[in-house]
């Protein structure tokens, strides 16, 4: 598996669960808010798994694997604009889930705020802004 495979799986990935994003708005909209908590668990348990996944490829199994990739391409500096609208984004995937599981509306709407503006940097920048290969 080389990077631009890797980018592409995480991109894919960053589509589903922004569908699912998607979804538990239009729950929240329509006055379902515990069809929204459940897609929201759905959402967070998903990104969780893809990150923790990206950690094992970059960290253990190749540490190196990005690094020609992002040269060669000319998006090292596009990864780290991408990073600084993920990694606060993943951040405050816990202080939601924690907010909504414990009905701190306030809360969890003012984190909700502002992880939707990170996420839709972190959906432009992924998607739009980082070389990807087909298989």
């Amino acid at each position: 598996m080389n990077a631009g495979v890797v980018i592409l799986i995480l991109k894919i990935a960053v589509i589903a669960v922004t569908i699912l994003w998607l979804a538990s708005l239009i729950a929240l909209a329509l006055g379902k808010t515990q069809l929204h908590g459940r897609i929201n668990i759905v959402f967070f348990a998903l990104t969780l798994a893809a990150l923790l996944g990206l950690e094992v490829i970059a960290r253990i199994i190749s540490p190196d694997i990005f690094d020609n990739y992002l040269n060669e391409h000319d998006a090292k500096n596009m990864l780290y604009v991408h990073l600084a609208f993920s990694l606060p984004s993943a951040g405050l995937l816990f202080v939601m889930l924690f907010t909504g599981l414990r009905h701190m509306r306030n809360w969890h709407i003012a984190t909700g705020i502002l992880f939707s503006i990170l996420w839709i940097g972190t959906f432009v920048t992924g998607i739009f802004f980082l070389p990807h290969e087909m298989p």
